[in-house]
């Protein structure tokens, strides 16, 4: 058994490269934080409604997105797991 990726992650040097799944979480937690900034700014009197609306509107979508997604996920591992081997 190879445990060099283990030992390099304990020597603390990098594994691998950041793959698309950690890139999506990133760019997601992104626009969750923008329509909070847009929020604030709105609530605060400096931000322009239009943009708020907007803001929040994109958020909403992307977490009934990943809502959806979750929800398929289980639904296909409880499938598998209704499956007789």
């Amino acid at each position: 058994m190879d445990l060099s990726p283990i030992q390099a992650g304990l020597a603390g040097t990098p594994v691998s490269k950041p793959n698309a799944a950690t890139e999506a979480a990133a760019g997601f937690a992104d626009m969750l934080r923008q329509a909070e900034l847009q929020a604030e700014a709105a609530v605060t009197g400096g931000a322009d409604p239009h943009a708020l609306v907007t803001a929040l509107a994109e958020g909403q979508l992307a977490v009934d997105t990943v809502v959806t997604i979750r929800d398929r996920v289980v639904e296909a591992y409880q499938e598998i797991l209704r499956m007789q081997v």
